[in-house]
């Protein structure tokens, strides 16, 4: 039935296909037909349009010249004073040839030191210099022939429209300089022309000279425009400088043509006819548009039919599907729910454990012992030792661990532990580190974060048996999605990669990489919680952590963290180190429901010179409280039977100020709101060193409070 179901499926998807892929296939053939024979009509269009620019042009150039031969005729032989003399007579004659050529808007003369002599535009002549005009400097140290100048303004006292000069050499009767003769041609003539002729929506028309300089342009711009020396267009010019057709973007404009351009004989200026790249496809779009009103329809209306009934038949096979990933996700999320309890209660228990063990071998090293004696209290000690990093693992991943997170500045705390990294792998292994320079500031607990990168290299250490690369990068990146296990806000986010070249994750146990005993080592290699420990500190710091990877590929870890708004602050370089002499004398109230771990901890503070005072319980050890004065200081453990120790210590604030409350914690989930609630924490098990080190600065801490 089931083989049946999948082959109809099969089948209607092959059907739906070719009710897709055939009338697609036909439609791009035919639309890439179609566009061929637009680009064919559309280059025939430039190619007559700029043929047409050509002939306009030439008929301009050509009457200009005329002009400019005509005046050096009538002033031929005359030196500058005569000129001068006959101002007002040349001036009308001057007058007279603009009234009839309508692409110019004046002509002048000029001396040999660039001062007007005599022009079209009034009479008398005021005194103005035009020497650093490029049509008159042009001519200065040779004869250029005909000149054509860049756009420019009139000088005062002279206004109108912008003009470009086009100017010739006057001879002297020994064949000097004398001057020229230049006539002032308006760009607007020819861009007039232009949009008369440029009815067509993309239309491109322009007058270039050879070095680039536009002297005229349609669609018109402002200010002087000058083609860059690096542009296709002049590289076009110098490989083809007669003619030539090519597609390219305007480095003024950015739009996209296709231009054809053309040299006037004997000119250094070119003429250019062009059509946006956009309306040569709107044009094709539109055309291609009408094939599909009738097309469309059809084709929609088979696929519409095919896809309805695939659909259906797909629906139930979608949502088993759907179902039985969410119900995996779910299974998988409690599974490690449940592990993260019931690893969280062990480690509780075997902490006090721990501590009891620990604390007795402590006290029986006080005693007198001979070496074989000596040398098992110390294999009991590493044994403490031993599973005090197993359960701090342990509570690592149920998420219980008493941690002391800082504001710190992540790529500095990384690149600080670059030297431990490097000492964990082999020599083979090369480590890159790279890191911003600038503080990127987030809240966690940089001991913890130590422990997780060690954890990671040495797992990607472990799958490089033969050596290879591990690359660490710190960054920040916009954070908007789930990142593996958990939700997190959508704002900038700092970010761990730890990526190595080893052997990969094969799928198949990519999700239980986090469990806490799981590993692929041998039992002699791996406890299966450094993947855990990891995963329980991100999630304790509100991060989360995401793995990559293929086999033989190499794996990719990422840790995503909140940054935090504060400014890191400086970690004290020395430990605080705490005498007896700073806390003896103290009296201590003890409040431990387990006996063992009440008598260890008695034994300790006794140790340290305090007075000792014992509750079972925070209900005892109110009483006590009302009862005794002169108590300097309340050791709680969190968890207790009835009232807990963080409710204790929050009566204590409010009923004996005064008094400091340390809160010892071996498991809880208490432990960050008491930290957050500003409540000192000593982690469990703890050694009297530890223990004292804290009473110490705690009763500094309220010292200096009393002082202040």
């Amino acid at each position: 039935m089931l083989t049946a179901q999948r082959q109809s499926i099969r089948l209607l998807q092959t059907v739906l296909a070719a009710a897709v892929a055939v009338p697609a296939l036909l439609f791009c053939f035919a639309a890439w037909q179609a566009y061929k024979n637009d680009e064919g009509v559309a280059e025939d269009q430039i190619e007559r349009s700029r043929d047409v620019l050509n002939e306009h042009a030439l008929k301009v150039f050509e009457a200009v010249e005329r002009s400019i031969a005509e005046i050096s005729e009538i002033i031929r032989d005359m030196p500058d004073q005569e000129i001068s003399a006959n101002q007002e007579k040349l001036h009308d004659r001057l007058q007279r040839m603009v009234s009839s050529s309508p692409e110019v808007k004046s002509f002048w003369i000029f001396d040999r030191n660039g001062r007007a002599l005599v022009n079209s535009i009034g009479y008398p002549m005021p005194m103005v210099d035009f020497s650093d005009r490029d049509y008159f400097k042009a001519h200065v140290e040779r004869d250029v022939g005909t000149f054509i100048g860049a756009v420019l303004r009139p000088r005062a006292p002279y206004g109108g429209s912008p003009f470009f000069g086009v100017s010739r050499r006057r001879m002297g009767p020994d064949g000097s300089f004398a001057g020229i003769i230049q006539a002032s041609v308006l760009p607007d003539y020819f861009e007039g022309f232009y949009a008369k002729i440029g009815k067509a929506p993309g239309s491109y028309f322009s007058l270039i000279r050879d070095d680039g300089l536009i002297l005229a342009r349609y669609p018109a711009l402002s200010g002087e425009m000058r083609l860059p020396a690096h542009g296709n267009l002049l590289k076009a010019f110098r490989v083809h400088p007669v003619e030539g057709t090519l597609t390219l973007t305007s480095l003024i404009d950015g739009v996209s043509r296709r231009v054809s351009y053309l040299r006037l004989p004997e000119l250094p200026v070119f003429v250019l006819s062009g059509l946006e790249t956009t309306a040569i496809r709107d044009e094709w779009i539109s055309q291609m548009s009408r094939h599909l009103i009738f097309g469309i329809p059809a084709t929609g209306a088979l696929i519409f039919l095919v896809a309805l009934t695939l659909r259906r038949t797909t629906r139930m096979y979608e949502e088993a599907n759907r179902r039985e990933v969410a119900e995996g996700a779910l299974k998988h999320a409690q599974r490690l729910e449940a592990l993260g309890r019931l690893t969280g209660g062990v480690a509780h228990d075997f902490n006090n454990l721990l501590m009891v063990v620990g604390g007795s071998a402590r006290k029986l090293r006080r005693t007198d012992k001979d070496a074989q004696e000596l040398r098992s209290l110390q294999m009991i000690e590493a044994a403490v030792q031993k599973g005090e990093r197993l359960t701090r693992k342990l509570l690592a991943f149920s998420r219980r661990q008493s941690l002391s997170p800082e504001i710190i500045d992540l790529p500095e705390c990384v690149r600080k532990l670059r030297a431990v990294l490097e000492q964990s792998v082999q020599d083979d292994v090369e480590m890159e580190l790279v890191a911003p320079a600038k503080a990127i500031a987030v809240k966690v607990d940089p001991d913890e974060l130590e422990i997780a990168l060690l954890n990671l290299a040495l797992n990607a250490r472990d799958a490089m048996p033969h050596g290879g690369r591990i690359k660490i990068t710190i960054g920040t990146a916009p954070f908007t999605t789930k990142a593996g296990h958990g939700d997190l806000a959508e704002h900038d986010m700092a970010f761990i990669e730890l990526s190595d070249t080893g052997v990969g994750i094969p799928d198949s146990i990519r999700e239980r990489i986090f469990e806490p005993f799981f590993t692929t080592k041998s039992v002699d290699k791996g406890t299966g919680l450094g993947l855990s420990q990891v995963y329980g500190f991100v999630q304790q710091s509100n991060g989360a952590i995401t793995v990559s990877s293929a086999p033989g590929g190499g794996a990719t870890f990422r840790i995503v963290l909140p940054i935090s708004a504060d400014a890191p602050a400086p970690r004290s370089a020395q430990p605080f180190e705490g005498g007896s002499k700073e806390v003896g004398g103290a009296t201590v109230l003890l409040v431990e429901d387990h006996p063992d771990v009440s008598i260890v901890a008695a034994d300790y503070l006794e140790q340290s010179g305090c007075e000792v005072l014992l509750a079972n319980s925070a209900e005892a050890a109110i009483d006590v409280l009302n009862k005794r004065h002169g108590i300097d200081l309340v050791l709680s453990d969190i968890v207790m039977p009835g009232m807990s120790g963080l409710e204790l210590g929050r009566l204590v604030r409010e009923y004996h100020p005064e008094i400091p409350v340390i809160l010892a914690s071996g498991y809880s989930d208490k432990a960050a709101v008491a930290t957050a609630e500003g409540f000192t924490l000593i982690p469990k098990p703890y050694s009297p060193e530890s223990l004292q080190r804290i009473i110490a600065a705690k009763l500094d801490e309220t010292r200096k409070l009393r002082v202040v």
